[in-house]
């Protein structure tokens, strides 16, 4: 790894090295762009974490980089989500090369992602605090503090993926407004003596829930909170009151033998109202903030930069110019801000189902269960929501029907010279894709592939894309941007 030395600027300065902004730097960097990584903690990763689990689209963006394999080599497989002690969905059916969630601690994943960045000569300031942020129309300054002193460092973008109380957004002028919707959560990584079937399972009884995932080295992730039960997060926590919140959702606490590390927490629900102010932007829990339940808050962060990186890396190289460089870094907003918005609402259902006094949480859980318990297509959307794969981008008016929709992982023709025989495999090219259909030609038709209008934007993406051809047997062409969503099709 490279290391910040005094008067080595940056194309862009991440800020904050947890799963985000690893995954965001190491993309820039093996983009060929100058990439400075900025961490207010010391060089080491921590053993403690929040989020647990890594569900089917963020594989895929994984799988992608070539990720996704030892991640899922780092913890359980688990196609099996239990909802509400009455229902649960089977991910199994997902159509997705991972139709599955993966229960790994946040930590095992930093250290591929961070393993993954340095290789790619991301260049490391730990220890180091952001003072200050003053931008203009050239660029941005920062003054950061490190172990030998104050410095500044000029760079054309900063990205803020430093958390919950991001000191980007705040430089920036963002508010994050939004309120804490349950205080005195309980977190617990515990050993059980009569533990479950390996699904992740979301409990709600008695004015109380809890979330269980299988962890797969012999501990599983225990979240639970209790009605009324709202003390200080400095208040210790022993095994006792571990065991008395599984007990209060799932009638048994399994066995409970001991735990490695316990913790309090309070669950905010909270989002930035903008994603992008002038040359600085925010992602992951910069930018929004949710209830843990289902999971899908690294996840979120994790789409977040697999969307952002490709975009800055267009513009910084100059492949995107002009007022086109200004929409395509907006479109990061646009299309993300909604996702944002999606996940929060969506988390905080459970939440909300447990908050509310018996009446209330009876009939609210009801409501779930009968929706998506009873509704086919309903149950195939939630698990859509929650795993990522259903997530779609608006496409401008008139553009055909697949653009902005997550590209699945298409079977390819392998050339004689070998090759790539899925799209994702393409993907690890780190750039554009298209996908031309079934070979006109050989089925006896005299027209010439199909190409994106001459002089657009995607002409251009188009003309330096990796090409492959789809071995489906369907006709239609795609242009894959790098993050997995169709740009173009005809």
């Amino acid at each position: 790894m490279m290391s910040l030395m005094a008067g080595v600027d940056a194309h862009i300065v991440v800020v904050g090295a947890g799963p985000t902004g690893l995954l965001l730097a190491g993309d820039l960097a093996a983009a060929g762009v100058r990439t400075t990584l900025v961490e207010r903690r010391p060089r080491r990763i921590s053993n403690l974490s929040r989020a647990f689990a890594v569900h089917a689209r963020a594989l895929e963006q994984l799988d992608a980089r070539e990720l996704a394999d030892p991640i899922v080599a780092r913890g359980q497989v688990i196609q099996d989500l239990r909802l509400l002690n009455r229902f649960s969905l089977d991910l199994s059916v997902l159509p997705s090369r991972f139709p599955q969630v993966v229960a790994v601690p946040q930590y095992e994943v930093e250290r591929v992602l961070l393993e993954r960045a340095g290789a790619e000569g991301v260049m490391f300031a730990y220890d180091t605090e952001l003072e200050s942020l003053d931008q203009d129309d050239d660029g941005v300054r920062l003054r950061v503090t490190g172990p030998d002193g104050a410095r500044t460092v000029r760079a054309d973008y900063v990205a803020g993926c430093d958390g919950h109380h991001s000191a980007v957004r705040g430089l920036v002028g963002l508010p994050f407004p939004g309120q804490a919707v349950i205080r005195s959560m309980v977190l617990a990584d515990v050993r059980l003596a009569e533990p479950p079937s390996d699904v992740l399972t979301v409990a709600v009884r008695d004015e109380s829930f809890c979330f269980l995932a299988p962890f797969g080295d012999g501990y599983h992730r225990v979240i639970g909170w209790r009605y009324g039960r709202d003390v200080p997060e400095d208040t210790p926590l022993d095994l006792d009151e571990v065991r008395e919140t599984m007990r209060a959702a799932f009638a048994t606490d399994f066995g409970m033998i001991d735990a490695r590390w316990t913790s309090r927490f309070h669950s905010d629900e909270r989002q930035a109202p903008h994603y992008r102010v002038g040359r600085v932007f925010v992602a992951g829990d910069a930018a929004h903030v949710h209830s843990p339940a289902g999971g899908q808050g690294m996840n979120t962060g994790l789409q977040d930069a697999a969307n952002l990186s490709w975009k800055l890396a267009q513009v910084v190289s100059g492949q995107v110019t002009g007022e086109a460089a200004e929409a395509l870094l907006d479109s990061y907003e646009s299309e993300r801000h909604p996702v944002g918005t999606m996940v929060l609402r969506a988390s905080g259902a459970l939440v909300r189902a447990a908050r509310g006094k018996g009446v209330v949480a009876r009939l609210l859980g009801g409501l779930i269960v009968g929706v998506i318990g009873n509704l086919p297509p309903a149950r195939l959307r939630a698990m859509g929501m929650i795993s990522g794969v259903g997530i779609r981008y608006g496409r401008p008016r008139g553009a055909h029907r697949l653009v902005g929709r997550r590209a699945p992982d298409l079977p390819l023709v392998r050339e004689e010279s070998g090759g790539t025989t899925r799209l994702y495999e393409a993907l690890r090219s780190g750039g554009f894709v298209i996908v031309r259909g079934a070979d006109d030609a050989a089925a006896g038709a005299d027209t010439a592939p199909i190409d994106p209008p001459a002089g657009s934007q995607y002409a251009k993406w188009a003309a330096g894309a990796v090409e492959v051809r789809r071995a489906d047997g369907e006709a239609t062409t795609v242009l894959v941007r790098p993050d997995g969503y169709i740009a173009w099709a005809a």
